[in-house]
């Protein structure tokens, strides 16, 4: 729960409004519905051998429901549209980038513009660095199978496609651990196909990438 309403990463609070907005939305409509269905059996019930009023059509009552589904439809429709497209537009300047390969059942981290780069086994999961307040490009794919990249704690997730690079930022806003795996069915060891990642303050990230992946953080 605490993914939801505090997540940590600029992303995962953008997308957070999506869900409110939502959530909001199904509120709103639960409670109409769950009034009306109140509303016809108090008004219409029966009372003793005397027939329910019958009425063929409402051609106003008609026109309003479908007329309010269809606008929320659209209306949620752009605001989820628009929000999307603003997390998916990558920053043609990021502060670091890193590729990320995965493969049955593990992940590769290579940091662009260093010797770094490491690999797991579902046996020892690998660390994935990432400085705290920066903007770190990162460049997802797949070594055989359509995998997922996903960290539950950031709100966030993208497919890992063969032949295909999957481009996105990733900005941190807190320090820590956290739990990250493959959301996509994918073999065998899928459910053991895991990876932690680590947010650092920035200096002890380059502090990470300057010794070549020995001073680990």
């Amino acid at each position: 729960m605490r993914s939801l309403l505090d997540p940590s990463s600029v992303q995962g609070i953008a997308m957070r409004g999506d869900w409110f907005v939502f959530m909001i939305a199904g509120t709103a409509v639960g409670i109409v519905v769950y009034a009306a269905i109140a509303w016809c059996l108090i008004a219409y019930r029966q009372r003793g051998t005397r027939n329910a009023e019958q009425f063929s059509g409402n051609t106003a009552l008609e026109l309003l429901y479908v007329a309010v589904p269809l606008l929320m439809v659209v209306g949620l429709f752009i605001f989820t549209a628009l929000l999307e497209r603003n997390i998916d537009r990558v920053d043609a300047h990021p502060a670091y980038r890193i590729a990320v390969t995965a493969f049955r059942w593990s992940w590769r981290f290579a940091y662009r513009g260093s010797a770094v780069e490491s690999a797991g086994t579902p046996a020892e999961p690998p660390t994935l660095y990432l400085p705290l307040d920066r903007t770190t490009q990162i460049d997802l794919t797949s070594a055989d199978v359509t995998h997922s990249f996903w960290i539950p704690d950031f709100l966030f997730k993208r497919d890992a496609i063969p032949g295909m690079t999957n481009t996105f930022d990733l900005t941190p806003t807190r320090t820590g651990t956290f739990p990250a795996r493959c959301a996509q069915f994918c073999g065998l060891d899928h459910a053991r196909m895991t990876f932690v990642l680590r947010v650092v303050p920035d200096e002890v990230f380059q502090r990470y990438l300057a010794s070549g992946g020995r001073a680990t953080p």
